[in-house]
């Protein structure tokens, strides 16, 4: 379960943005085709943010649907798998979304 890493890295690199103060709330966008499952980072989460500034954090996900353009017909399309052709036939395509894995926004409490 690479989930786990993947958390660890999320809630060091938010920790470290923090610069010492407590974690609210973060919100992450994973895209669909990015190989992450958003249920096994939110079940890793509570465990991994325990003892660190995100400890009681809450943590949203934001699911982000493939959409993808076809260099052939320009036909913008949401693809139900990652190498789906275009209607057109066309496997000439450009991923626009769906493969991203990012922190979007993290809330934080006020210095003292």
């Amino acid at each position: 379960m690479h989930e786990l890493g993947i958390t660890r890295n999320i809630v060091s690199i938010v920790e470290e943005a923090a610069k010492g103060r407590r974690v609210k709330r973060v919100t992450l966008d994973i895209g669909q085709f990015s190989g992450v499952m958003p249920d096994a980072v939110l079940f890793c989460f509570d465990i991994v943010a325990k003892g660190t500034l995100l400890d009681g954090a809450r943590l949203d996900i934001q699911k982000i649907a493939g959409r993808a353009r076809c260099r052939t017909c320009g036909e913008s399309f949401e693809p139900a798998t990652l190498y789906q052709a275009c209607a057109c036939g066309s496997r000439a395509i450009d991923r626009l979304a769906g493969e991203e894995l990012k922190i979007r926004e993290m809330e934080i409490e006020e210095a003292a």
